[in-house]
C-alpha cells in the first residue's frame, strides 16, 4: 500500500510534537527553569546524532532523557524511529504505542500506528487508526485507500467498498479503484456485482488493458467462454505487446482448428518477455504437429524465438524438429548441434544428433560427437555402440574394440542390444584381420538374435569381402533370402560372394539389382566397377568407380584403382 512519506524539516518541529507542548502547559504556572536545559540539550543532540546516522549514540542519549522524564512522547517517537532504522520492528512498535498513548490526538502517531498494525497483520487495530485519520482529514486519498485495504484484510469487504467509493468521489474514477472494488465484491461472494463493476470501469476506460484482462479472467472463471474470447481479442488490440494474451488467443485458435490464426497470434507472442519460453515451446510443438507440410510463417516464428532467446537450446531443438519433418536433414542436424552448444545435458538432443550423423554417413563427426557425449552420459550403452560403429567406419579398429567392450558391460540383459555389440566387435576384428575372433563374435551375435537378417548379411558380406569361408557366407545370405530379406544391400552381398567365386556375370546381375534399389550407393557402384574390371571391361569399371567417388567414396583403394586404371583386391 502507498504509505505517505513524511519528514520533519527542523528538529524543532520534531520536538514540538511532544516536549515543547508540555513546556507550554507548564508555563501556565511557571517559566522554564535552568534545570530543564540539560534535558533539552540531550534531546537536541540525540536528534543531530540520529540525522548523522549515529544511532547507537542517539539511543543512549534518548534513554538518558527517559531516566529524567518518562512522559515525553517525542522521546518515545524518536526511539521508535531509531529502532525501525535498526530493523527492530517489534521494539519500534512498543515505542510508538507509548508515544501515542501519551499524545493520542497526534496525527503522526496515529498514522504510524495505522501502517504499523497493517504491516504486522493486526488489521482490526489498523482499521481503528485509519478510521481516526479519515475522520480528521476526509480528503486524504492515501488514508482513505489505506482504510479500505485494512477493512478488506479484516474481512469487511462491503465497508471497504464504501471507503473506496468515497476515495473515488474525491479523486475521480481510476482503473485501480475499479479493480479494488471488483476484488472486494468477489471476496464478498458478490460475483455479478463484481462483473458489473468491471463493465462500468470498461465504459469509463474502454482501452484500459488491466480492466479488459480482468474481464477475460472473470469470464473464463465463470465459464462464459464466448465473452472471454471476445474480451481476449479486444485485449490484444488494446495491448499489442501483451505476450500472454497473444499466447492464450493462439491456444484458443488452435483448439478451434484455426491454424493460421493460431500461428499468427503465436508469432506475435514470441518476442514478448512476459510470456515464458516453455509456454511458447509447447504451442510451437502443438502447431508443428498439426501443420501439414511446410509453414513459412511458423518457421519465421521459430527464427524469431531464436532471436528472442539466443542462448537457449530449446528454440534450436524445435527448429531441428521442424526441418526434420520437412526432410531437410542436413539443416535439422545443424540446428540440433547448435542446441547442444547451449545445453549439453539434454540426452534426447544428443541421441538425435548421433542417430542423424549415422544415417547421413558422417562417421568422423559421429566418432567425435559420441566420444564427447560419453563425458556427459557415461552409463548410456547406446552411445558406446554408436562410437564403436563410427570407429569401425573410419577404420580405427582399436578404438572400436575398446569402446564396444566397455559399452557391452553396461547393456545388462538386453539380448538384442548385446547382439548389436557383438556384431560390431566382429566388424572390428575383421578390420584387424583377426578372422577367428570375428567369426566368434558374429556367431555370438546371431545366437543372441537369430532372426536378424542384418547381422547375417553383415557377417556374410565381411566373409565375402575378405574372401573367407565363402560357403558359410552363401549359407548366411541364403537364410536371409529365405527369411524374406528383400533389400538392395542383400543383393550386393550376394553379388560379392558370386564375384569371389568367379561367377562374374551372375555377380554383375546381382549388383545391378542392388543398384536399382539404391541408385547412388557408393559401395554398390564400386562393387559393380570391380566386377566389370575383373570381366575385362575397364571403361565400364572406371565409369562406376568414378560414380562411386562422386557419391562420396573416399576409400584409398578406390582412388588407387581409378588412378592406376586397375583392379586391386582388398585382401
Amino acid at each position: 500500500m502507498n504509505k505517505i512519506l513524511y519528514i520533519f524539516s527542523f528538529i524543532f518541529l520534531l520536538y514540538s510534537c511532544g516536549t515543547s507542548s508540555k513546556v507550554v502547559k507548564d508555563q501556565e504556572h511557571s517559566t522554564i527553569s535552568a534545570k530543564d536545559y540539560p534535558y533539552i540539550e540531550k534531546f537536541y543532540k540525540a536528534q543531530r546524532l540520529k540525522i548523522n546516522g549515529r544511532l547507537d549514540e542517539a539511543a543512549v542519549l534518548l534513554n538518558q532523557c527517559l531516566e529524567i522524564r518518562q512522559d515525553d512522547d517525542a522521546v518515545y517517537y524518536s526511539l521508535s524511529q531509531i529502532e525501525l532504522m535498526r530493523g527492530n520492528e517489534a521494539l519500534s512498535a512498543q515505542y510508538i504505542e507509548k508515544a501515542a498513548k501519551l499524545d493520542p490526538e497526534n496525527i503522526w502517531y496515529i498514522q504510524e500506528l495505522a501502517y504499523m498494525y497493517f504491516e504486522r497483520g493486526n488489521y482490526e487495530a489498523s482499521v481503528q487508526n485509519f478510521k481516526k485519520l479519515t475522520e480528521i482529514e476526509p480528503r486524504n486519498i492515501d488514508w482513505l485507500y489505506g482504510y479500505a485495504e485494512a477493512l478488506s484484510r479484516s474481512g469487511k469487504n462491503m465497508e471497504a467498498i464504501e471507503a473506496l467509493e468515497k476515495t473515488q468521489e474525491r479523486t475521480g474514477p481510476h482503473p485501480e479503484l475499479t479493480l479494488q472494488k471488483y476484488r472486494l465484491y468477489l471476496g464478498a461472494n458478490k460475483v455479478e456485482e463484481g462483473e458489473q463493476e468491471l463493465l462500468k470501469g470498461l465504459d469509463l476506460f474502454p482501452s484500459e488493458p488491466v480492466i479488459i484482462a480482468n474481464l477475460v479472467d472473470h469470464y473464463f472463471r465463470t465459464r462464459q467462454e464466448t465473452k472471454a474470447i471476445d474480451m481476449l481479442e479486444r485485449l490484444v488490440q488494446a495491448d499489442p505487446e501483451n505476450g500472454r494474451a497473444h499466447l492464450a488467443l493462439s491456444d484458443i485458435y488452435l483448439r478451434q482448428n484455426k491454424i493460421e490464426e493460431a500461428i499468427s497470434e503465436l508469432v506475435k507472442a514470441i518476442p514478448s518477455t512476459d510470456a515464458d519460453l516453455d509456454s511458447k515451446m509447447k504451442l510451437l510443438i502443438s502447431l508443428h504437429d498439426r501443420v501439414n507440410g511446410w509453414s513459412e510463417a511458423l518457421m519465421d516464428g521459430i527464427n524469431t524465438l531464436i532471436d528472442t532467446y539466443p542462448s537457449e537450446a530449446k528454440p534450436y531443438s524445435i527448429k531441428g524438429d521442424f526441418l526434420l519433418k520437412d526432410q531437410r536433414d542436413k539443416e535439422a542436424l545443424e540446428a540440433y548441434k547448435k542446441a547442444l552448444e547451449f545445453d549439453k545435458n539434454q540426452y534426447p538432443i544428443w541421441n538425435q544428433v548421433l542417430i542423424m550423423e549415422y544415417q547421413l554417413g558422417e562417421f568422423e563427426n559421429l566418432f567425435a560427437d559420441s566420444k564427447e557425449c560419453m563425458e556427459y552420459f557415461p552409463t548410456v550403452s547406446t552411445v558406446y555402440l554408436l562410437n564403436g560403429v563410427a570407429a569401425n567406419q573410419i577404420k580405427d579398429y582399436d578404438a572400436a574394440d575398446e569402446s564396444l567392450n566397455f559399452g557391452l558391460e553396461l547393456v545388462g540383459s538386453d539380448a538384442s542390444m548385446k547382439a548389436e555389440f557383438y556384431g560390431q566387435l566382429g566388424e572390428a576384428a575383421f578390420g584387424r584381420k583377426k578372422f577367428s575372433s570375428a567369426k566368434e563374435y558374429y556367431n555370438k551375435a546371431i545366437e543372441l538374435s537369430p532372426g536378424s537378417n542384418l547381422l547375417k548379411n553383415n557377417f556374410a558380406f565381411k566373409l565375402a569381402y575378405y574372401n573367407r569361408d565363402l560357403q558359410l557366407a552363401e549359407s548366411l545370405i541364403g537364410k536371409v533370402f529365405k527369411n524374406g530379406g528383400d533389400q538392395p544391400q542383400y543383393n550386393d552381398t550376394y553379388g560379392l560372394i558370386l564375384l569371389r567365386k568367379g561367377e562374374v556375370e551372375d555377380a554383375i546381375n546381382e549388383f545391378e539389382k542392388a543398384l536399382k534399389g539404391l541408385p547412388n550407393d557408393k559401395l554398390i557402384l564400386e562393387h559393380l566397377g570391380d566386377a566389370h574390371a575383373i570381366n575385362g571391361e575397364l571403361e565400364q569399371a572406371l565409369k562406376y568407380w568414378e560414380e562411386s567417388q562422386n557419391a562420396g567414396n573416399k576409400d584409398e583403394l578406390l582412388l588407387k584403382k581409378i588412378a592406376d586404371r586397375k583392379y586391386y583386391a582388398p585382401f
